[in-house]
Formats: C-alpha cells, structure tokens, sequence
C-alpha cells in the first residue's frame, strides 16, 4: 500500500540576515515591496523587518534594470504587494546569493500524512511531496508521523527496516520515498 505524505508551509519562512542596528539575526517578510523608477530605469526591493529592532531591510530583487525588460505581469504582481509573490521569491535561490540570506524554516511547515491507518500495516511504501523547497531531515519526518523516536528511526535505518533511494539523514528538500517494514 503506497501511503502519501506531504510537507506543506504554514507560513514565511524568516530570513537569516544579521541586523546593522541590532545584530539580531533573524528578519520576517513584511509582504511589501518597494519600487524605484528612475527614467526609463527600475530598482525593486523586498522589504523585511528585524524580529529584534523591527528595522527594516531589502532584500534586491533587480536594480538598474530598463523598465521594457521587466514583465508588466511581474510589475503589477510588486506594485500590489502580491503574498504569493513574495513567497516565490524568498525560495528564488539567485536572489539568496544576491542577498546573501538563507531561509529559516523552523514552525513554519506541518506534515500531513493523511491519517494514520498506515501505522499498522507490516511493509509501508510511503511517498514525500514537498510543496514548496524546505529542506528537512527524513528521520524526522519519519519520527513524527509514526510515533517514534528518531533514535528509533536511526536503528530501523541501520538495520534496513527503513530503506530508500535517497540517503536518509541529513536534509533534503525534493520528493523522495522510502519503505518501512516493521
């Protein structure tokens, strides 16, 4: 029986960035943007406030770029401070490198394995889809929507009872599955 998981958002994730007033190192999406035009030129920004000081940063998300280059669809989605938008480009992985900000994914996703009727089959064959790029470690995916600890998980993988294509620890962030005999 192939049961399907899926580990979806709940939130915004928060941005890892230090702050210039306060040395904080986390700031939330306040879900505006700024739009500069200058001439024929636009500047656009993403801005975000400090969880300690509640000053504001921007993130880039272009400069000095002609205004016939940019999507009209993409300028209205700015000018209307779009949610949806803002969080496509939190995970835009150029416009972290830009940054140079990371993602905090921390209370900000659930897993949602659609009941619990898997728990006492003797083989599962289970399928992970992630909604959205947060990267989370499959042990404990596997821990909480079975009931174990991830010591548990841990042995079952050393043993083979928990087998996968993909390596089991560390994180991942992409669909995988994986199969539990018990």
């Amino acid at each position: 029986m192939l049961s399907t998981w899926a580990v979806v958002p709940t939130c915004l994730p928060l941005v890892r960035r230090r702050c210039h007033v306060c040395s904080a190192d986390r700031f939330r999406a306040s879900g505006k943007f700024r739009v500069n035009a200058n001439h024929k030129v636009l500047d656009a920004w993403l801005l975000v406030l400090c969880t300690g000081c509640g000053d504001t940063a921007k993130l880039t998300i272009f400069e000095r770029t002609h205004v016939r280059t940019v999507r009209p669809a993409l300028l209205e989605r700015l000018h209307a401070n779009d949610l949806s938008l803002v969080a496509e480009l939190l995970q835009d992985t150029v416009l972290q490198r830009r940054n140079h900000i990371s993602l905090d994914w921390e209370g900000a996703w659930r897993l949602d394995t659609g009941g619990s009727d898997h728990l006492d089959q003797e083989v599962v064959d289970v399928s992970v889809r992630f909604t959205a790029r947060i990267p989370v470690r499959p042990v404990r995916l596997i821990a909480d929507a079975c009931g174990l600890s991830r010591g548990e998980v841990e042995r079952l993988i050393a043993e083979g009872k928990v087998v996968s294509a993909i390596r089991l620890t560390g994180k991942v962030s992409g669909d995988f599955t994986f199969t539990l005999k018990r």
